[in-house]
């Protein structure tokens, strides 16, 4: 398809790790006309501020990458505020982008909408199969409903209106940007946290949530925003033969998965943690295994770049980078 480059594109949540890559990466292609907002600016969970916000500046494209996130133990402690405010970022930008003329969408979910126990690796139809991981559940419901509302305006509204909204699922991300707070964030962040803080302060362990046994996959947010950016662009003919339009999403991952504890390893490795980890089996240990099929993404042409051993070297560089100790 031809790319305009002076699309006038709003990035929502452009100060996240997904939302600031996804920036980056627009830039480096040429886009030039990017719009944002910061939450103080825009409060997306309001509807008549996200009205007044797309009728004043009716963006051509939108990259919806707001989101409430954090790791197991925010998403257990807050989930009325995860469901809750996800839900209404959601409805307020895939509304207010249709009500304003946005054409093109890409809606950003996450691997938690499938199954507990989805058959491994997970592929697009796994969606609605089974009972979701209950640490999360709140969460994950919010982003099966982004699906659903893309999905229900293209149906309602693709031919008469010519709309074109996207979904992406990406795996477990990490990376510059990320979140290091000792209790809310992702493992990767959280670990690199640990291992730094009880090797600063010579400590003899560290303790890690679980048995280690469950596995995951990680992706480095640079390949992520690429991904995103590939799939916003890819033309729509393409996209819809390799889509449904009531399963319209596409995976995105790196193609393999590591053990908890294997990760803990490495994130040791990389800071230069050299003590004991421990973990401590009275803590959940989420779902035994996430990992994505992104097949579908693959055939279409895009694959990730950065490999785990240098995206780890890469996260930790931020961290220390931003100070976040």
């Amino acid at each position: 398809m031809d790319i305009d480059f002076n699309s006038k594109i709003y990035v929502a949540g452009h100060r996240g790790m997904v939302g600031s890559a996804i920036v980056r990466d627009l830039r480096v292609k040429g886009y030039q006309n990017i719009i944002t907002r910061t939450h103080a600016e825009l409060d997306l969970t309001n509807q008549a501020a996200a009205q007044a916000f797309f009728e004043l500046e009716r963006p051509d494209q939108v990259y919806l990458a707001a989101a409430r996130v954090g790791g197991i133990h925010a998403n257990n402690t807050f989930p009325a505020e995860f469901i809750y405010q996800n839900l209404m970022m959601e409805a307020n930008v895939i509304h207010q982008a249709f009500v304003s003329g946005v054409k093109k969408l890409l809606f950003l979910g996450s691997s938690c909408i499938y199954p507990k126990l989805a058959v491994q690796p997970m592929s697009e139809n796994a969606l609605l199969t089974g009972k979701l991981e209950p640490t999360n559940e709140p969460y994950a419901i919010a982003k099966i409903a982004g699906i659903k509302l893309c999905e229900s305006y293209n149906r309602q509204y693709g031919l008469s209106h010519g709309i074109d909204y996207r979904s992406v699922m990406p795996t477990n991300l990490y990376g510059s940007g990320d979140n290091y707070h000792i209790e809310n964030s992702h493992v990767i962040p959280a670990l690199i946290r640990r291992f730094h803080d009880a090797k600063v302060n010579h400590l003899a362990e560290v303790s890690i949530w679980g048995t280690g046994t469950p596995k995951r996959e990680f992706l480095y947010v640079d390949d992520m925003a690429a991904a995103s950016i590939f799939v916003m662009d890819l033309d729509k003919i393409i996209y819809d033969q390799c889509t449904e339009p009531m399963q319209s999403h596409i995976n995105v991952g790196f193609g393999s998965d590591i053990t908890i504890a294997q990760l803990a390893a490495a994130v040791a490795q990389t800071i230069g943690f050299k003590g004991k980890i421990i973990f401590d089996l009275t803590k959940p240990d989420g779902a035994p295994r996430k990992q994505m099929d992104s097949s579908r993404l693959n055939r279409l042409g895009w694959a990730p770049k950065v490999d785990l051993t240098e995206g780890l070297q890469l996260a930790y560089a931020d961290f220390l980078s931003n100070k976040a100790l």
